[in-house]
């Protein structure tokens, strides 16, 4: 499956990790916003410096941070980037074909993250499980009603 056939964010494994994380949800989440930037400006570097090698950490790393998080758009992508990588090196290959992917990788990890932080954001009403809908009804700030 190609990387723009991946959902952006599966929400069942966000919520499964949410779960597991429980108080360190949040922290964690942070982390991985830091260490996805950080990846993602190592894979930038990698690519115009024209190094595969200098490719296969980050996009590891971003691959399998990625898919804790349910990502699985970033996550197919980062794997693409670390396999053809791998290729390039196994076959003394510069990572031109990879152009598309790295310049597509840091709008899609900006998109995720928007999507992450609403969800994750404890202020907003969360969707309903099971099928039911709730109807919240917003309340003035500071006042009782």
């Amino acid at each position: 499956m190609s990387y723009q056939d991946a959902e952006l964010v599966e929400w069942n494994e966000f919520a499964r990790t949410r779960t597991e994380l429980g108080t360190a949800f949040m922290r964690i989440l942070g982390y991985f916003r830091e260490d996805g930037e950080k990846a993602i400006g190592a894979v930038e570097q990698a690519f115009r410096d024209r190094d595969p090698v200098a490719l296969v950490r980050p996009a590891h790393t971003l691959k399998g941070e990625s898919a804790q998080f349910g990502a699985h758009r970033l996550s197919a992508m980062a794997e693409e980037i670390e396999m053809v990588a791998r290729r390039c090196i196994e076959f003394h290959e510069g990572p031109d074909e990879l152009i598309e992917v790295v310049v597509a990788l840091r709008p899609c990890f900006t998109e995720t993250m928007a999507l992450l932080d609403r969800d994750a954001n404890p202020l907003v009403a969360r969707r309903p499980t099971f099928g039911r809908r709730v109807e919240v009804q917003p309340q003035g700030f500071g006042r009782a009603e």
